[in-house]
């Protein structure tokens, strides 16, 4: 018999991006070293990460102090809209900005991206199949990490809205068998120095 054992999801937002987002600040690349030097100690099993340069670029220098630690590029975690509410799910007093939020994103990209995050929920939430535990690192976007906060707190399919993330901030999952998820951490900003932290935020929010 297999088993079933706990999956820990350890969700990374990318590091700080330069305006083109064409790759990493300098402040980011460093964000990315630092979250790599803590996460060293963590046997991971995997480094899922998106196919856009800031999130390539943060995988890779998280990698490089995770030796045979394997990084798989996977448009499931890449940046995306996971889902648009429709004005009757929303709270009355929250309805107009948050429709006014999504109001750019195309018919396509919402049939897209609702379809992504339902694959990102098959292959990055619940328990696994064994007797071992297993760690596995998403170093993605905020939507995403949003979107699985929420599935892991039950909370209606809007909600991923309004969860926001620093970048190289670190948010973790535990799916044990027979219980709910629990988010363990979030935001943990604990490996970076202040004048790195609560980049990805507006400025009169850094604390």
């Amino acid at each position: 018999m297999t088993g079933v054992a706990t999956r820990y999801l350890y969700l990374v937002r990318h590091g700080e991006a330069l305006p083109d987002e064409s790759g990493l600040t300098e402040g980011g690349c460093r964000q990315a070293v630092l979250l790599g030097e803590r996460l060293r100690r963590i046997p991971l099993a995997v480094v899922h990460h998106g196919p856009l340069a800031r999130a390539e670029q943060t995988a890779r220098l998280i990698g490089g102090h995770l030796p045979n630690v394997p990084l798989h590029a996977s448009e499931v975690a890449g940046d995306f809209v996971p889902y648009v509410p429709g004005r009757e799910e929303l709270p009355a007093k929250a309805a107009d900005s948050c429709l006014r939020f999504l109001a750019d994103t195309t018919d396509e990209e919402r049939e897209h991206g609702f379809a992504l995050g339902r694959r990102a929920l098959d292959l990055f939430t619940g328990p696994v199949a064994g007797a071992v535990d297993r760690h596995e690192l998403v170093v993605t976007h905020n939507f995403l990490i949003a979107w699985l906060v929420r599935d892991a707190m039950h909370a209606p399919k809007w909600r991923w809205i309004g969860l926001d993330h620093g970048n190289a901030a670190l948010t973790v999952v535990r799916y044990a068998p027979g219980r709910p998820a629990s988010v363990l951490m979030a935001n943990d900003m604990r490996h970076l120095p202040p004048e790195l932290r609560w980049t990805g935020f507006a400025p009169e929010l850094h604390i």
